[in-house]
């Protein structure tokens, strides 16, 4: 146990994540690979470029090229990591989609516009299934009977109290009606279908990551961070720690929240309390402001579990010597000593360091859905919708990337269709900044980001052009 958890510590004071190293989505495994690793289909790059791009020296920032476009003329930009993995860990995917009530079908049924940024870990390989095919589930799930027209659906039935009363549609019930306090109704509104649509394709996504590990090599797991147009209104599916903002009139509004071991500490407590088998026999799901030292045992020390917001005192007993559930802060808390993230899809093999310990259990694939509805308002040229996996977001806050995007813009051309895409990658460059003799540098010599960086900049006016 104590050689455990000395390689915990030294994968925390690291930052890194236990599985993780250089051994990417092109080997560890004699199985063959479901998709072959690439770069968004969009950039439209050759195997040649692709491997220019990977340069961790240079870190050249790649952009969409002249002939290609992306719908509403969205800007993307990506730059790989400073040297943590072999490639490109982030992976995009951006379509116009159209769902039929039935694949073949020759009318056509609803259309959404969908964009995905999926940010992997331990291997690109989750990162690369989700983007081929987590639009697929999602068309699954509109497809659902009573998601095709997308109506109000009203749905009855009888409690068992009617039931027992003889209500009509019970057996051996009266024909006359039965009364009304004995029915239920629940109205269900256009934007709860298409949440829960997109809610169970990220589980379906997440069983399929699973079923696909027993026949080809998926490594790793992934983030996840998607975004879908549709009747109206804009909805934002995020597990993970990337993240989404909305830009109107230079005003912020959060589109997303990231999933950490601090912003999730509750529910993980909850899920060890419940199921302290989970834990092996060598964490404890209670968390103290420090490693708790055998002399302290019976002593008085600060401490909080998952009914608590606040801290508290306690007095140390012996199974509060062992390892913390979450140990850490920022961005170098972990779970179990192992992952810094708690929602995204994949890594069900995934242990504790030299353990039989599993971290899926306590890693959720359930997604948060926001809803924006974009066409109740009237956007400028200026109001975007930006996605950025985390390597964006590590060193620029919200406020700075809406400064940034809203002085950019209005140095551009109003008509340019490549205003989204330079922005795009202006914030990349910020992010990443200059190499010099103390690494990456930002603005005012700040430490620049040194994670695969990948960024969309989303007109919203298009969308008010679609109604």
């Amino acid at each position: 146990m104590l050689t455990r958890m000395k390689s915990a510590v030294a994968n925390f004071m690291g930052g890194m994540m236990t599985g993780s190293s250089n051994v990417d989505h092109f080997g560890g495994s004699d199985l063959p690979l479901k998709y072959p690793y690439t770069r968004p289909e969009f950039l439209g790059l050759s195997p040649d470029e692709i491997e220019c791009s990977a340069d961790h020296i240079s870190r050249p920032i790649l952009i969409l090229k002249e002939t290609k476009r992306l719908p509403w003329a969205t800007g993307y930009a990506e730059v790989i990591n400073a040297g943590k993995s072999l490639v490109n860990e982030d992976q995009a995917c951006c379509e116009v989609v159209v769902v039929r009530r039935r694949p073949s079908d020759a009318v056509p049924g609803l259309t959404f516009h969908y964009w995905g940024l999926f940010d992997g870990h331990a291997g690109s390989g989750a990162a690369v299934v989700a983007s081929k095919l987590l639009q697929h589930h999602i068309i699954e799930h509109l497809r659902e009977p009573n998601n095709h027209n997308l109506t109000p659906t009203t749905h009855r039935g009888i409690t068992r109290t009617a039931s027992l009363r003889g209500a009509a549609g019970a057996p051996g019930s009266p024909s006359h009606p039965p009364p009304t306090r004995f029915f239920t109704e629940k109205k269900v509104q256009h934007e709860s279908l298409v949440m829960g649509a997109i809610e169970n394709a990220f589980k379906e996504m997440d069983a399929q990551i699973e079923r696909d590990k027993a026949v080809f090599n998926v490594s790793g797991g992934c983030t996840a961070l998607c975004a879908l147009f549709l009747l109206g209104k804009l909805y934002v599916g995020n597990a993970g720690d990337s993240r989404a903002i909305i830009i109107r009139g230079g005003e912020v509004i959060p589109m997303s929240t990231e999933f950490t071991p601090e912003s999730e500490r509750q529910r993980l407590q909850f899920l060890a309390y419940m199921q302290p088998h989970l834990l092996g026999g060598e964490f404890t799901h209670l968390e103290f402001p420090r490693r708790v030292q055998r002399k302290e045992v019976g002593k008085r020390m600060l401490y909080r579990d998952f009914t608590m917001s606040g801290w508290a005192y306690k007095t140390i007993e012996d199974d509060d010597l062992k390892f913390p559930l979450i140990y850490g802060e920022g961005k170098k808390a972990r779970v179990l000593a192992t992952i810094g993230v708690t929602r995204g899809l994949g890594d069900h093999e995934l242990k504790v360091h030299d353990s039989n310990i599993y971290i899926k259990p306590f890693l959720s694939c359930c997604p948060e859905v926001k809803v924006y509805p974009l066409t109740q308002y009237e956007h400028g040229a200026d109001d975007v919708l930006v996605m950025g996996t985390d390597g964006l977001w590590d060193v620029l806050s919200n406020q700075e990337v809406a400064e940034a995007v809203t002085c950019f813009l209005a140095n551009c051309d109003p008509d340019d269709q490549h205003r989204y895409t330079m922005t795009a990658q202006d914030l990349v460059m910020r992010a990443r900044g200059v190499l010099k003799d103390r690494g990456w540098r930002i603005a005012n010599d700040r430490l620049g980001s040194g994670d695969d960086i990948s960024v969309y900049i989303i007109p919203l006016m298009y969308g008010n052009r679609q109604t």
